[in-house]
């Protein structure tokens, strides 16, 4: 499995290195800006993309929304774990609304880190395109049987 790194400190690349090392991960990407990663995506996607919120004055989300959005994008549906210290209620809804598969929130230990993987891959959520500007993983990850609104997720 190849990932890419993508953060503006190359401290927290290593760190972050070190603890997939650890999982027995060796083939990464490393980019410290936006500019960076888009060049690496469209030379070789990777399987996976580890993604700062705070990338210096630019945010990790316009890098998602150009990957899911954008019609030229080498890879709209690469899942993204985002890697933050910005937790705030705001933030994690934006970076939710542009298709962010998992957030990691900083300081995470190996055991953090690992479980939004396994989340990721082994229980990937169905990509959907709303029609409204939203493509990502389904937002939704429970099935509730109280609701009885006009967008009822169909019943296999």
């Amino acid at each position: 499995m190849r990932i890419l790194l993508v953060d503006d400190n190359i401290r927290t690349i290593d760190l972050v290195k070190t603890m997939l090392r650890g999982f027995g991960f060796e083939r990464f990407s490393e980019a410290t800006t936006i500019a960076e990663a888009k060049k690496i995506l469209r030379s070789t996607p990777p399987d996976l993309m580890l993604l700062d919120y705070m990338m210096g004055a630019e945010e990790g989300v316009t890098l998602a929304r150009w990957l899911r959005n954008d019609p030229a994008s080498p890879a709209p549906q690469l899942p993204i774990i985002m890697l933050t210290g910005h937790a705030d209620r705001a933030r994690v809804m934006a970076a939710r609304d542009a298709g962010i598969n998992e957030i990691c929130v900083k300081p995470f230990t190996p055991a953090d880190l690992m479980k939004r993987m396994l989340t990721t891959f082994e229980n990937p959520r169905p990509f959907v395109n709303s029609g409204t500007g939203y493509f990502g993983p389904d937002r939704r990850r429970h099935d509730d049987p109280r609701y009885k609104g006009p967008e009822r997720r169909k019943r296999s």
